[in-house]
């Protein structure tokens, strides 16, 4: 059998060619990619030759190409098209790529040539980018335990083999539990409130299940709050979709998360004292840009008590508004997000269900995202519907520069499926890279719930701004201009890759882009200029609420990431790690009656299975730089060309090139100041 993933692609930009990959391929084409990446590195490190930046940098550079061919094709279809066939390919394949990596990494002959240009590299005459590619690939090594001794060395391999284990078991976990506990309702008069194009969507959904008729089953996105919360009036149904969201994982049966996350905090305190750090956070903090655990709890601390404080002042408005409809009764959880929403509309005459038909998905990516792309950094995209994405619903876009050279491809997943993992994430097929010559394939995933056949996809502004999020990943994976494929896009320190991210959705009501966008779905119409001003105005409420949920996550991610490893081998049964969970959450003062964190430790899938451990404090981390970058924008005259190219140049073309905080420093002619962020969410006091 020819398999289709162990050949460069005859297909532009190297997209893999979906329309013949079956999931039969992966395993045989991991295994040989596997092999021929130890022969390329066996005959880097056997080269008696003295070591040269040619020989072992740039050569590891170009090693293990096909693999990462492979493995990006691969894993982008298990987090975004996860048939049973991938599922049982991930869990045998990850700990074989787990081991496959430790054997480069930690084999003492790639130190002993690393480390030799690393000792000489004052003398080498290297340029910038060259430079920092030898010395974040000493430092990597070195944190990967590359300079241990022997035993250390197996003793560390084997912690890895177990953590790719027991991260990935999680994530499958989560994903069947989250598909096996659709919220089912069976009388359609318990949707009020809802409107019809999502009603349609859970009768879709359970036709999928093969559900009787007049059947719907809603199903759940991966955070606490599920977006229907807010518009549904059948106060029993809001408890029953609140009470399924927050015990996912934490049913007890085959799907219980909770006994892998006790064993996977405390390998990651193992291994992080094996590396000579007092715990996995401080691990974690040393190889991003916020360096101490210190660092990140003076902004967390910082901003949790001011946060609670408004909280309450809001749960106190909520209150009064609920007891209007439910006289002596107290708020709960599951009346958070429809009692706001309903003060919202009073407060500012705006709510999703004014302006849900505003925000077609179609008209919302190509005259709201595209458009806003084109004008900051000239790119332009055109529909390339002959190429084949991994799934049906994949829209596949080229993309051009100014002058019309070609920029790379965008792939768009939008919809919500049971082979999906929730949430919404980029992915890249394809880095760009000088070296090699390869240009970006980048993929964004969202999981809108997707309407019944001819019907619209209409989007809250929670979704809009989602959209417009993950489309600023996708910019920086596609504007990226890096000579290595190991800074292509994206790869930058954890705790700063969502700062352009979030910079891009600063245009989501700006004057010059949302009446591009913002149409009515059946008159054309734009939306009406007092509708923008108020949306534009009830951004600052309920930041109280938004701020503590996002705290509280961050805030337990780290508490079961600062534990020592005698520490976490007490938790081993799913009681004690709910009882960790509380006691954290206690001590850290976001116990609040009225609300759960964003991500409750049984389902928060960025910490115990997406690469966020110990690393969720990022987004907030980041949203200092992004919200101080606002400013910068705004004081040089907002949307427009020159500041886009401006932004590309000193940052989004940049990928990891370099200190990130350098770029930034370039940019702005300082550091980052707290301010900007504090006014943006309401939090001054």
């Amino acid at each position: 059998m020819t398999n289709p993933l162990l050949a460069p692609s005859q297909l532009p930009y190297d997209l893999p060619d979906f329309a013949v990959i079956k999931d039969e391929h992966y395993l045989p084409a991991f295994e040989a990619a596997m092999a021929q990446h130890r022969e390329e590195v066996e005959e880097i490190l056997g080269n008696e030759a003295q070591p040269t930046i040619d020989n072992t940098l740039i050569a590891l550079e170009r090693a293990g190409r096909t693999l990462e061919r492979v493995a990006a094709a691969f894993f982008n279809q298990a987090s975004s098209h996860a048939t049973e066939a991938i599922k049982a390919v991930e869990e045998e394949i990850v700990p074989k790529l787990t081991a496959h990596q430790d054997a480069i990494n930690l084999d003492p002959r790639l130190w002993q040539r690393i480390d030799a240009l690393y000792q000489q590299r004052a003398q080498l005459g290297l340029d910038a980018e060259t430079n920092h590619l030898l010395e974040e690939t000493w430092r990597d090594l070195k944190r990967d335990g590359a300079a241990l001794d022997d035993a250390a060395r197996t003793q560390l391999a084997q912690y890895n083999s177990k953590l790719a284990r027991l991260t990935t078991a999680f994530g499958q976990r989560l994903l069947d539990d989250t598909n096996a506990t659709p919220v089912i309702v069976d009388d359609v008069a318990d949707l009020a409130g809802i409107d019809a194009g999502t009603i349609a969507g859970y009768a879709q959904a359970a036709q999928r299940r093969d559900l009787p008729e007049g059947t719907y089953a809603i199903e759940l996105g991966l955070p606490t709050i599920q977006p229907v919360l807010v518009s549904a009036q059948n106060r029993e149904l809001r408890a029953r979709i609140y009470e399924a969201s927050i015990t996912r994982g934490a049913h007890g049966g085959k799907n219980d998360t909770r006994e892998i996350v006790a064993q996977i905090a405390l390998l990651r305190a193992q291994r992080a004292e094996l590396l000579g750090h007092p715990n996995h956070a401080s691990l974690v903090a040393d190889e991003g840009t916020a360096k101490t655990t210190t660092a990140i709890s003076e902004l967390l601390d910082a901003l949790a008590p001011v946060a609670v404080q408004n909280v309450k002042k809001e749960a106190a408005e909520l209150q009064a508004a609920l007891e209007e409809d439910h006289p002596g009764e107290k708020l709960q959880p599951w009346d958070w997000s429809y009692y706001e929403e309903k003060v919202r509309a009073q407060r500012y005459a705006v709510d999703d269900a004014t302006t849900k038909p505003y925000f077609e998905l179609g008209a919302t990516l190509h005259d709201g995202v595209f458009f806003a792309a084109t004008h900051l950094y000239g790119i332009t995209f055109q529909a390339r519907p002959e190429l084949v994405g991994y799934h049906e619903d994949v829209q596949i876009f080229e993309v051009f520069e100014e002058d019309g050279t070609e920029l790379g491809l965008f792939l768009f997943d939008p919809y919500t499926r049971e082979t999906k993992y929730g949430g919404a994430w980029m992915n890249d097929l394809v880095g760009q890279n000088r070296l090699l010559g390869e240009k970006a394939v980048i993929v964004n995933n969202l999981n809108i719930a997707k309407p019944a056949a001819g019907e619209p996809t209409l989007l809250t502004i929670d979704e809009v701004t989602t959209l417009f999020h993950e489309f600023g990943h996708a910019l920086h994976g596609l504007l990226s201009n890096v000579e290595y494929p190991s800074f292509t896009g994206t790869s930058v320190p954890r705790d700063v890759v969502e700062f352009p991210s979030q910079v891009n959705e600063m245009w989501i009501l700006h004057p010059e882009v949302l009446p591009n966008y913002a149409r009515h779905v059946e008159t054309g119409e734009p939306l009406p200029e007092e509708i923008a001003n108020k949306l534009r105005e009830a951004q600052i409420y309920g930041q109280g609420f938004a701020t503590t949920e996002y705290l509280a996550a961050a805030l337990l991610d780290q508490a079961w990431h600062r534990i020592s490893a005698a520490e976490a081998a007490e938790i081993k049964t799913p009681e004690q790690v709910a009882e960790f969970e509380t006691r954290a959450l206690e001590a850290a003062g976001v116990a609040l009656n009225e609300l759960q964190p964003r991500y409750r430790t049984s389902y928060f899938a960025h910490t115990f299975s997406g690469g966020y451990d110990a690393g969720y404090y990022s987004y907030i981390w980041a949203e200092v730089l992004d919200a101080d970058a606002v400013e910068w924008f705004t004081e040089n005259g907002g949307f427009t060309r020159a500041n886009g190219q401006r932004f590309r140049d000193a940052l989004l073309g940049r990928g990891g090139s370099a200190d990130m905080m350098d770029f930034y420093r370039d940019l702005r002619g300082r550091d980052p100041q707290l301010q900007p962020l504090l006014t943006r969410r309401g939090l001054n006091g």
